[in-house]
């Protein structure tokens, strides 16, 4: 599989909107490491600390500060660069926030992601382009089913709603200006979403997050307030959801009547969890702490939200492989080392050394 990526992705330039996101962050260093080159396009980092800026991700990539809601300057980037790859990230991404600025967030979410598709359509050197919507773009009925990609799209939420409209917007750029029924003939470009949700992973700082909401009160030696901690989630490691977009979009390049289509990355099933037992999870990881339970009225959130993952499984040959705790634990191991003063040098060597475990582990491969 390893070689498989680097084949696919060396020496291509490769264009990451919300780039210095968490899993924009992460997603960057892989690309990196696998040969890349690689352009960044985002506003700055919404949080201090970032793992953007605690690992110096600037060093690595070509680092362009901007908004998608930027039509003009989207289009001078792709002349300018003329991007093979695009993985479209950038995305107001709280549910909590789109409750306080529902215009940010489908102006964001939904023109944000037009301005790319109109970009891409416009200078035509884009290949293979991966848009990375939400597991909430579903419209849940929370009931323990696994939605497939065939579901209804909808949304409690505004959040969640802008990420269905996100779906709606890419599936009808796939059939009226990237049909692969007309791929080779009219266009060459293979055009698919991505539905992950609930990542977990070492460097995410977002308000309402209850990972960094578990490490800062932790650092700081405070007990951890848990909003919904009967909510189960299907816990899902940010190199397993990363492999399987690096995956899709490396083989779209070479298929892309095949893979044009819409795509969900998730968990296995035995690695649901209620929100209370991964809490219980990182303070054994931690070394110590303790929680209490938020009683205050909080903003509707879902309880109970999964993804039928066995198209990926079956069409990608795409495998999760970690189980909830030993994620957890190298989840915690990162935030551990961060607290500790490490030094930017040596907190990037650990963040490359695990995409370089995670990816000598990855069980399947392709010619």
């Amino acid at each position: 599989m390893s070689s498989f990526l680097q084949n696919a992705y060396k020496d291509k330039t490769v264009l990451v909107t919300g780039h210095t996101g968490f899993k924009g962050s992460w997603l960057l260093l892989w690309l990196a490491e696998l040969g890349a080159k690689v352009i960044g396009y985002s506003l700055e980092p919404h949080t201090e600390p970032s793992i953007f800026n605690a690992i110096n991700l600037r060093e690595k990539v070509t680092h362009i500060i901007g908004d998608v809601n930027d039509h003009g300057a989207l289009c001078s980037l792709f002349k300018k660069y003329q991007p093979e790859f695009v993985f479209h990230l950038a995305a107001q991404s709280l549910v909590r926030r789109s409750y306080e600025e529902p215009m940010l967030t489908y102006q964001t979410n939904v023109m944000g992601t037009l301005n790319v598709l109109e970009a891409i359509r416009k200078i035509g050197s884009v290949k293979a382009c991966v848009i990375v919507t939400s597991d909430k773009c579903y419209e849940n009925r929370e009931i323990s089913y696994c939605y497939k990609e065939t579901d209804p799209l909808g949304g409690y939420d505004l959040y969640s709603s802008s990420k269905g409209c996100a779906e709606l917007l890419t599936s009808a750029y796939r059939r009226s200006f990237f049909n692969p029924e007309d791929y080779n003939k009219t266009h060459s470009l293979a055009l698919s979403s991505a539905r992950a949700g609930n990542i977990i992973g070492g460097g995410d700082w977002a308000d309402n997050r209850i990972i960094p909401d578990c490490v800062r009160a932790l650092s700081k030696g405070e007990s951890i307030v848990v909003r919904n901690p009967e909510a189960t989630r299907p816990w899902h490691y940010v190199l397993e959801c990363l492999s399987g977009y690096l995956l899709l979009g490396a083989l779209m390049r070479k298929d892309g009547v095949k893979y044009s289509d819409a795509w969900n990355f998730g968990p296995k099933e035995e690695n649901e969890m209620s929100v209370e037992e991964l809490v219980k999870l990182t303070i054994k990881y931690w070394g110590n702490g303790k929680y209490a339970r938020d009683t205050a009225p909080h903003p509707h959130e879902a309880g109970l939200l999964k993804l039928d993952i066995s198209k990926a499984c079956g069409l990608l040959h795409w495998d999760p492989i970690y189980k909830v705790s030993e994620a957890m634990e190298r989840t915690v191991k990162w935030y551990r080392l961060f607290y500790s003063n490490a030094s930017v040098e040596d907190l990037r060597k650990f963040t490359i050394n695990e995409i370089r475990g995670y990816q000598s582990s990855m069980k399947r491969g392709w010619n």
